[in-house]
């Protein structure tokens, strides 16, 4: 499986990511703990090197099933997360992005994942804001950096010009939009992270809860899937991953029929022809 750089690490393409790992709507105990376990050991088992995961997921319950199920983690292993939001406790999301916030919210990924540093963490925005309170955050991701607290910042739910202010500030290893074959405004947002060789995550690539028929059940995603003999969900990963080169999907899942599944999509080889089906662009995978 191809590899691209996130941030001083090389991670394949296809990682894992950690929010479906609780119970409905990220929020709760696991359905089945132990399935959700062995998803985790079985991911890393099929070349996984890269976890997305949040303290907030759950709360404290993702951190919490990556710890049992993984700890000693291998060495190898990027483990990445992000903070800006927390749950109240009816499971609603809310903003925790002032900077001492975010602080809190890496030191609780540390404390819950056993580790003295993470491989990157996104600061996750919430809307257009005041750039000056950009400026602030950024001010306390950049100082947990040069601590040591994390490898590399990433970004999250940003736009454009965000991004360059952020990049005129630092370095950013990672982002993380909205983004899949029916939801393509973030990009301008990845020609961007192409230009600069930064990693880009996207989130919801077959399409958020109350739109993947909108992705699954395209049609040209059906009829790419039955001449390839691929599930429709396949196809609209491997997509993602074709449509650039710095691409890195994290599908998420607790069943390990789903995870084995969406593993085989970096394995699958869209051509040309499937391609400009699909449109919109991209590169034979």
């Amino acid at each position: 499986m191809k590899t691209f750089p996130l941030g001083r690490r090389n991670v394949h393409r296809v990682g894992f990511g950690a929010m479906q790992l609780p119970g409905r709507g990220a929020f709760g105990p696991p359905r089945d703990r132990a399935e959700a376990l062995a998803v985790v050991r079985r991911a890393v088992d099929l070349g996984v090197d890269h976890i997305d995961t949040a303290q907030y997921y759950g709360p404290d319950v993702a951190n919490e099933i990556l710890r049992s199920a993984l700890y000693p983690y291998p060495e190898n292993l990027a483990l990445v997360s992000k903070v800006g939001a927390k749950r109240d406790d009816k499971g609603g999301w809310l903003a925790a992005d002032r900077p001492e916030e975010l602080r809190a919210g890496v030191q609780e990924n540390l404390r819950a994942l056993g580790v003295e540093r993470l491989a990157a963490v996104n600061l996750r925005l919430h809307a257009k804001g005041d750039p000056k309170v950009l400026d602030e955050q950024l001010d306390a991701m950049i100082a947990m950096r040069d601590e040591g607290l994390i490898e590399g910042i990433g970004m999250s739910n940003v736009d454009e010009e965000q991004l360059r202010q952020a990049l005129a500030r630092t370095e950013i290893v990672c982002v993380q939009n909205p983004f899949n074959l029916v939801d393509q405004q973030s990009r301008p947002v990845l020609d961007l992270c192409v230009e600069r060789g930064i990693a880009f995550v996207p989130f919801f690539p077959l399409g958020a809860a109350f739109g993947r028929e909108r992705v699954l059940g395209h049609p040209a995603v059906k009829a790419v899937a039955a001449r390839l003999d691929a599930a429709p969900a396949q196809v609209a990963l491997a997509w993602v991953l074709a449509v650039a080169p710095n691409t890195l999907l994290i599908p998420g899942t607790a069943s390990l029929e789903h995870l084995e599944q969406n593993m085989a999509a970096g394995l699958l080889r869209l051509d040309e022809d499937d391609l400009a089906a699909l449109g919109a662009g991209g590169t034979p995978a």
